[in-house]
């Protein structure tokens, strides 16, 4: 015969909620009545499920995360960070996904759905609007953004601007003059994008540099690889003068490198790529980029989100370091 926790709880002398809270190791039980449970527990063969704990602790131990993509490599790594430091305290991890499509609208994040399911909410780069912001925030769960935020909200991030002149000051110290950048999607405009964050690395290097930073070498590559092979090979068919390009993400950095080798042009005798991500296949095909710690980024948020719902203060901006790694797709500026 298996038993409840009613019947440890009869046994006891205590209510169910206690037997719970001494279950769970949770605080306001007393020594001797946790040993006690701890006992006629493991006499009975009982164990605590997972919505007995909820009920005695009032949380669902359960994260919600919204991310527009679970296919590109930043968002899977932060994800994976996350996941993994949630599961070791017993958290559950909550999926929502609002990918976003070229030329169309995303689906708006229904905040209703969330009510009275996640004890904290994990935004991973997903650009929200003012109200969709404002109604997660009246959930009244905490709220972490990694990658990107609205002022005044707790951000783990890495200085896209700094990681944006750092790739595009190698270019010009190895001697390039005209440097394309690679974007995200036209659409994405909210100055705290690391998109626009990096837009804005860019130019203020070329213009550092006495380097002009003209409209058309922006182009949009959509932070895939299709997107960026595209926007990459009539950037270069049209400015056949371009000997470089700084892409805003490793993947787009291998869209160009595709690129150029549709058009014939060798890497990096005649084009210099480099991206921003240290990409796990970044080694296999030599790629030069910018690289940051997008698993320790997500370990990093989760860790910051538990300690809010357990009622702790944490930092409202952790900026994560980068480092410029050089490999092959990098090289001087040809002659002529």
């Amino acid at each position: 015969m298996s038993h409840g926790i009613e019947d440890v709880a009869r046994a006891a002398g205590v209510s169910t909620a206690t037997v719970s809270r001494a279950l769970r190791g949770l605080p306001n039980v007393a020594p001797s009545t946790r040993d006690r449970v701890l006992a006629i527990a493991h006499q009975l063969g009982y164990v605590a499920s997972p919505s007995a704990a909820s009920l005695a602790s009032g949380r669902t131990r359960t994260i919600g995360v919204l991310t527009p993509w679970i296919s590109h490599w930043f968002f899977a790594s932060v994800i994976e960070g996350a996941e993994r430091t949630l599961r070791a305290s017993d958290f559950d991890a909550l999926l929502h996904t609002f990918e976003i499509f070229r030329g169309g609208p995303r689906r708006v994040v229904d905040a209703s759905v969330l009510r009275r399911r996640v004890d904290g909410l994990l935004v991973v780069g997903l650009p929200l609007a003012d109200d969709e912001i404002g109604d997660l925030a009246g959930l009244g769960v905490p709220l972490v953004f990694v990658g990107s935020g609205p002022p005044g909200r707790v951000l783990v991030r890495l200085d896209d601007q700094l990681a944006a002149r750092t790739a595009t000051e190698h270019l010009i110290e190895l001697g390039h003059t005209r440097i394309a950048h690679l974007t995200g999607d036209p659409g994405d405009v909210l100055p705290w994008s690391p998109a626009e964050q990096r837009v804005v690395g860019w130019r203020e290097a070329m213009a550092a540099a006495g380097l002009p930073a003209p409209k058309e070498l922006e182009v949009h590559g959509y932070f895939d690889v299709p997107g960026a092979r595209e926007a990459a090979t009539g950037l270069l068919r049209s400015r056949p003068d371009v000997s470089a390009v700084f892409a805003s993400s490793d993947e787009m950095a291998m869209g160009v490198v595709l690129a150029a080798a549709d058009l014939g042009l060798r890497v990096p005798q005649d084009l210099s790529v480099i991206g921003i991500d240290g990409h796990d296949l970044g080694d296999l095909i030599g790629l030069t980029t910018v690289a940051q710690h997008a698993v320790e980024q997500g370990v990093r948020a989760a860790t910051m989100l538990l300690d809010l719902v357990a009622g702790g203060v944490v930092p409202l901006i952790t900026t994560f370091p980068t480092r410029l790694v050089i490999r092959r797709t990098t090289g001087a500026a040809p002659v002529g």
